[in-house]
């Protein structure tokens, strides 16, 4: 079993948790996780790449460990990267690989927009592309077609006051809607304990939802910058069941990166926690 330190850094952002394991001079690897997670996620692939990697897995602001911020601009998907970028140099981690499920795919790909030396890597998991025009209106047209029943959670959440009033005591239901039928081969049973534990931390509520209450202004800003291109080499992991993040998000990568390869996985959305040890070979074999 893998040793994995916990602890807080400070930055000039405030302070956030972390999880790291392996040799702390060996190649970094930051991965960020999505919602409703935390750095937990990664527990398991951590475990099979620390022979070779430093492995640094920050919980987002306002999920996991990390401080619930009441402030629902502290959670644009430009403001949480910004987070991790103040992170890093903390940390003096340079240049690293970077990984990102979910939101925190999301928040990887404006890192690597502002700081694109820093990445020498990207990889991504289950997220849309925030650049992709064409994929992305592929894919919403096609949610509309199929009149976009997966996405009641993000409606319910963006409703002033409703998640604060309804989630509090009722965790494990909450979650388990998504960990459990988002899962095409089980959820571990240690992950969802985990998730559920800090989902009940004071405030877990409003600062989950904040993600997707800061949708528009997100959208907004992924409009300005439609089309950018990252110039890193990209791994996009998809697992092929996923009720939310359909196919068509995949399509037309070619657009916005210079060296991109796209890896499925007979998964749905939760690809880290349901197929650690594809993930983790993926990763190794696009590094290595």
């Amino acid at each position: 079993m893998t040793d994995i330190q916990m602890y807080h850094v400070d930055t000039a952002r405030g302070s956030l948790h972390v999880r790291e394991a392996g040799a702390g001079d060996a190649p970094p690897i930051v991965l960020l996780h999505g919602w409703p997670q935390s750095g937990y996620c990664w527990t398991a692939v951590a475990q099979r790449l620390s022979d070779s990697y430093r492995l640094v897995m920050p919980d987002l602001r306002g999920l996991g460990d990390s401080p619930r911020t009441l402030d629902d601009a502290a959670y644009t998907k430009q403001a949480l990267a910004r987070d991790i970028l103040a992170l890093l140099d903390v940390m003096a981690i340079k240049t690293c690989v970077l990984v990102g499920h979910d939101w925190g795919g999301a928040v990887a790909q404006e890192l690597a927009l502002a700081d694109p030396a820093r990445v020498s890597r990207l990889v991504l998991l289950n997220i849309p592309v925030i650049t992709n025009t064409r994929g992305n209106a592929r894919a919403t047209e096609a949610l509309r077609r199929s009149g976009g029943r997966s996405f009641w959670y993000q409606h319910f959440q963006c409703a002033p006051e409703l998640a604060e009033a309804m989630i509090p005591g009722n965790e494990r239901a909450w979650l388990g809607f998504f960990l459990k039928t988002w899962s095409s081969s089980g959820f571990p049973a240690d992950a969802f304990a985990e998730y559920v534990r800090c989902y009940a931390i004071a405030h877990t509520p409003a600062t989950g939802a904040a993600y997707y209450r800061v949708y528009k202004q997100d959208m907004q800003r992924w409009a300005e910058i439609a089309g950018r291109r990252l110039p890193m080499p990209t791994l996009y992991i998809y697992g092929r069941h996923d009720p939310v993040i359909i196919p068509e998000f995949t399509e037309h990568l070619d657009d916005v990166f210079d060296d991109v390869r796209l890896k499925t996985l007979d998964a749905a959305h939760f690809v880290a926690e349901e197929q650690p040890q594809a993930v983790a070979d993926l990763i190794r074999g696009f590094i290595e």
